[in-house]
């Protein structure tokens, strides 16, 4: 089932996500309804808080470019309870998020990222990447502690993506 994803300023995404200490069939219909709703958006990552759900539960599905960008759903990445081991280096990318539909900047972030998680059944991993994927992590482990990537712009930045924000809002709203 798709859900709606939260909009940017909902009070919910400043929300601290809770660590999942069941892993039962509702959170498996979670980290299916997200998979299904981060593909109707266009997503590359989807953290539970942006369905609403303030649990420390993430997906990444990197699109495979071979494949017109396809996402097939066994190469979904379900990340729960993620804690970061190592980062390291520094790196710039332009992102972009389901819950700040329409807006993208370069974000600085960590080249490198080692971290330990579980999956939908509870058994623990440990995945390390240096690409796209270390990013994504990044990117959606901000949303487990309340935080969007637009905090990561320099103030002048924040102050004209407010602006134009409130801009944007406003015509969607007279619509």
């Amino acid at each position: 089932m798709v859900r709606e994803i939260v909009i940017y300023p909902d009070k919910i995404l400043k929300q601290k996500s809770q660590p999942v200490t069941e892993f039962n069939e509702e959170l498996h219909t979670l980290l299916d309804d997200m998979y299904e709703t981060m593909v109707a958006k266009n997503g590359v990552g989807l953290a539970a808080i942006q369905v609403a759900v303030p649990q420390r539960v993430l997906i990444i599905n990197i699109p495979i470019e071979e494949q017109d960008g396809a996402q097939p759903k066994e190469n979904t990445l379900e990340i729960i309870n993620p804690i970061f081991l190592d980062k390291s280096g520094k790196r710039k990318f332009q992102e972009g998020c389901l819950s700040v539909p329409g807006f993208f900047e370069d974000v600085e972030r960590a080249n490198y990222v080692k971290l330990q998680y579980q999956d939908r059944y509870g058994k623990e991993h440990i995945i390390e990447d240096d690409d796209f994927l270390a990013i994504a992590i990044q990117h959606e482990c901000e949303h487990l502690e309340g935080h969007l990537f637009i905090e990561k712009l320099s103030i002048l930045k924040r102050k004209k993506f407010e602006k134009e924000w409130k801009k944007k809002r406003l015509k969607s709203i007279k619509k």
